[in-house]
Order: C-alpha cells, then structure tokens, then sequence
C-alpha cells in the first residue's frame, strides 16, 4: 500500500494529511490543523509522529514562488524545445534584472489558445535560498517533493477539472489557477485572503487559534438570507467585507483575462471554514456555476464523513496525492541531494577561484620549437576533436544539400495539389452558397412553426396554473401555517398572506415554495406579530 504526508505550511498554522493508496482506491488516514509560534520544526515533528510517518514519503509546499510564461513553438524536437523553455526564461531573467543562477525554476506546458504550432509554458520560479531553508527543514525525513500548490491543484479532482474554469485557493493569500481543457493555463496570486482576516480577529482576541475557530463558527448570509442572520458574531461585517474584496479581486482577475469564457468557479483553501462561502460567491458570479473543490474520493452521501473538516486540508490533499504520483514530477522542487548540492555549490562558490589556476602556465616556446615539438596527450586529444568536426561539417553540409533537394521537389509537388485543391474548392463553394440560400428559407419556416408553437404551449400552461398552483400548495403546506388570502393581482404575480405561532414554520413554508418550485423569485416581508400569531406575506411568480 502507497502512502504519504501532505504538509501544508502558512504562517502560524500547518496543514497536514496523510493519504494511503492501494489500486485505484484512495483514503485518507489522518488530517488536521496545528498552530504554531515560532517553532515550526517542533510542529512538524509532532505531526509526523502523530500520524507514523518517520518511513513515509513527506510531500510539502514552497512558498515565495512566483509565475511567468511564454509562448514557444511546439514542432521542435523534445531536447530542442527543452532548451528553448531554458533559454527564454534567461531572457525573462535578463529582462527583468535578476540573476538567474540564483533562481530554481519549473515548468508546465498548455495548449496555446491563439497558435496551435505554439506551445504555453509556465513558470515556476523561487529564490534558491528560500529554497534551501525548507529542504534543510525536512533533511531528516523522507522527503518526496516540494511543490507549488496552485499548479497540483486541479489534481485534487480531475473527473471535474476539465473544462474551462477557474480555482480560487484562499489560504493565507489568494491563489487564482487558470485551467483551460483540464491543463493549468496561468496562475495569478492577489494580496486578500485569509490572513488578513485572522489578523483582524487576533488583534482583539489576542489569539490566531482563537480567530480561526471564530472564522469555522461564522456563517455568511447572501441578500437574500438577511432576514435569517443571526446577532451575536461581532466579526461577521468585517468577515464579509473581506470576501468581497476578495471576490471582486477575482472578478478583475477574470474580467482581464485572455480566456473568452470561464464555466466553473471552484472554492478551496482555509476560506472553507466559512460556512455559505460557496452561496456568497454563487451571488455575485450569476454567469459561472461556483461549487466548492471536493476531493475526487470523498463520498459525498456518506454521513459517516465531515466533508468539511477533509475539504478544509484540501491543500495539503493535493501535495500529498501529488507525491503518490511518481510519474508526475516536473513541477518538483525537490531532486533532494542532487538539487540541494547543486543550490548550495552556486550559493558557496567562489568567483575568484577560476582566476588562481591562470598562475600555472607553461613556459613560452618560439614557433620552431613547437613544430619540432613532439605531441602531448592534451595536443594529440585537441587535433582528434578539431578533425572529428570537420568530419562532421563536411557531412552535415552533404545531407543538407540532399534534403534541399528532396524539400524542393515536394514544394513543387505541393503546388501542384494546392492548384487542383484550389479548384475544387471553388466548386464547393458554389454549392455551400446554394447550400446556405435553401438553409435560410427553411430556417423562416422553421421560425414560424416554433413561434405559433411557443403562443399555444403558453396558452396551455397558463389556462391550468391556478388550479395546478392551490394544489401543490395543498399537498406541501406544513402543520401550524394558516393562509390568509392567495390573489394573482396580474400575469404571473402571485400574493400569499399566511400566518403561524412560530417564525420557523413560516420560514419552511417559504422554503417549500422555493424547493418544490412551486414559485420562483420569492420575496418575503418582515413577519408582524398579532397577538400569539405571526403574518408575513410571500410574493412570487409562477413558474411558466
């Protein structure tokens, strides 16, 4: 059985999960939230030894990692287009004044969406001392990788990540991942998240513990939910203040992009904690569905499962899937010894060492000497390369000469077919022109028989929707709730006076309405209390 550790660290908090794998099937077999000072060594031994997990591979997250891309073509060969990928990040680094032998970075690639003979790739690149600090931090275990988490993420659930949609991870900041047809396409971080929240809330509770469990105990209402709110949560403006700066952060962010249509929005990270975070954005994106990310392997219809406590730690999922994934590692950060020994040769070398070896030079000889000069090895070994690459020139300049040859004679074959394609286009369209006149007069047809179809299918279904409406109201009023009146003032305009002894029944009467779709756009007056009974009115429309 696989298995390994997600670690997730932020300031103040870790994230943990540890996910065991055998054949296809997924568990997860221990999760959690620490909280920290300054020890964060001490922390993470603690939860490695909480969960086992000295022998098990440990998957854990970078931080301070930035985002760049660009654009190559995809008809070179595979070490051509590596080296193209290495060379235009030197050329990022060169025109951005940064060095780059002090950065470490990955990459992805994605379909380029405006060149299909172009390839997109994105960067991942961090500081190398940044780098070095958190492999030191896990030297003593069984390291398997360190990643960027935005780029693992779609991951967490594959079966729903393949069409044009956006995650918005809100952890300590705001992480937005871009995937276009199930690849990453970019990934773009913003300064609201969480942290500020917490931070807010510490302030005066002089705690983050404290702030994080006041954050899991808050529920966010949407305008439509004001009148439920309940009093008592001091934060909760500041709370909602937050999310929507950081939405409004997110609808800028896809507002701007170069991606003409986004489906999905897809919630995760610590923002989680916040009940009815999903129905705040679903609020204010009325053009994308916005659900929140749950791992592929959690049932949803078991009640034995708190989905809530395991979507909480989806980060730390997503790492520690990521590290049962060993033919899935282009975006590691961890070589472990290898990159360590290559980070800390560039950060411990010395630049004047090359400059000392000059002082061993061999005496000078006159031009005579050195023909009559017998060879050495070195001599002997640099004519053997010089004649190996004419020999090679020579060769590359004939095979370059013949594949001219056999290239100009398929370019004259070509035209040839491109005459007679030509031609027979013309020929097609010509027809798809007689073609489209004929499409347009049925069309016309087609029109008209849908609109006197839409006039006798409204007739029918407004003739029986009183009569349907009083029925359902019937079989679905609840126990204790009285109605006042019903009228239908106009159109689909429907008025309902109802009373009851308690605010709840009326509030799951209103629901009913909603659920059954008995009506739609409900509004519902503030409930007036007459004696022992409660009068509220509901307004809504039928639903034809």
């Amino acid at each position: 059985m696989q298995g390994c550790l997600g670690i997730y660290i932020q300031k103040n908090l870790i994230k943990y999960a540890k996910i065991s794998k055998e054949h296809n099937k997924v568990k997860v077999d221990a999760y959690g939230v620490k909280f920290y000072d300054s020890d964060v060594e001490k922390t993470i031994e603690q939860i490695v030894k909480e969960t086992y997990s000295y022998q098990v591979p440990i998957s854990v997250n970078i931080e301070g990692e930035q985002y760049t891309y660009s654009n190559i073509f995809n008809l070179l060969k595979k070490q051509d287009l590596e080296k193209a990928i290495s060379t235009e990040f030197e050329f990022f680094c060169n025109n951005n004044n940064k060095n780059k032998n002090t950065l470490e970075f990955r990459r992805l690639k994605a379909p380029n969406l405006e060149d299909r003979d172009k390839v997109r790739v994105i960067y991942t690149y961090i500081d190398k001392a940044n780098l070095v600090e958190r492999i030191q931090l896990f030297d003593k275990y069984k390291s398997t990788g360190m990643f960027a988490v935005p780029t693992i993420i779609p991951n967490i659930n594959k079966t729903v990540i393949q069409d044009n949609c956006v995650i918005v991870n809100i952890e300590e900041n705001t992480e937005i991942t871009t995937v276009i047809n199930g690849s990453v396409y970019k990934v773009d971080k913003i300064e609201q998240g969480m942290n500020g929240i917490l931070k807010q809330i510490a302030e005066k509770e002089n705690s983050v513990k404290r702030a994080y469990e006041i954050c899991k105990n808050t529920t966010v209402y949407t305008k439509a939910g004001q009148n439920l709110k309940i009093e008592g949560n001091e934060y909760l403006d500041e709370i909602i203040t937050s999310l929507l700066e950081i939405i409004e952060k997110v609808r800028e962010n896809i507002r701007d992009s170069e991606v003409e249509e986004i489906n999905n929005i897809y919630i995760t990270g610590m923002g989680l904690i916040i009940n009815n975070i999903d129905l705040l954005f679903q609020e204010n994106f009325i053009d994308q569905k916005c659900e929140i990310l749950v791992p592929y392997f959690i049932e949803k219809t078991n009640v034995k499962i708190n989905i809530k406590d395991y979507i909480e730690v989806n980060s730390a999922i997503a790492l520690a899937m990521q590290g049962l994934e060993p033919k899935n590692q282009e975006t590691n950060f961890s070589d472990r010894g290898q990159t360590l020994q290559k980070i800390l040769t560039v950060l411990t070398s010395d630049i004047k060492s090359s400059k000392l070896r000059v002082k061993s030079e061999k005496p000078k000889r006159t031009f005579k000497e050195a023909i009559n000069a017998e060879l050495d090895f070195a001599e002997t070994t640099l004519l053997r390369i010089v004649a190996m690459l004419l020999l090679i020139i020579i060769l590359y300049i004939a095979m370059s000469e013949f594949l001219s040859s056999a290239i100009n004679k398929k370019i004259a074959e070509a035209e040839e077919v491109t005459k007679a394609s030509e031609a027979e286009i013309a020929k097609i369209t010509q027809y798809t022109t007689l073609i489209d006149d004929r499409t347009a007069e049925y069309q016309r047809i087609v029109d008209s028989i849908d609109e006197a179809n839409s006039e006798i299918s409204e007739n029918f279904s407004s003739k029986n929707a009183i009569p349907n409406l009083l029925n359902k109201i019937m079989q679905n009023i609840p126990t204790g709730v009285q109605l006042l009146s019903i009228e239908n003032a106009s159109g689909k305009s429907i008025t309902i006076t109802a009373q009851a002894n308690k605010y709840d029944q009326l509030g799951y009467f209103k629901a009913v309405l909603e659920e059954e779709g008995i009506l739609t756009n409900i509004t519902t007056t503030k409930g007036t209390k007459q004696g022992d009974l409660i009068n509220i009115t509901i307004t809504g429309e039928l639903p034809y």
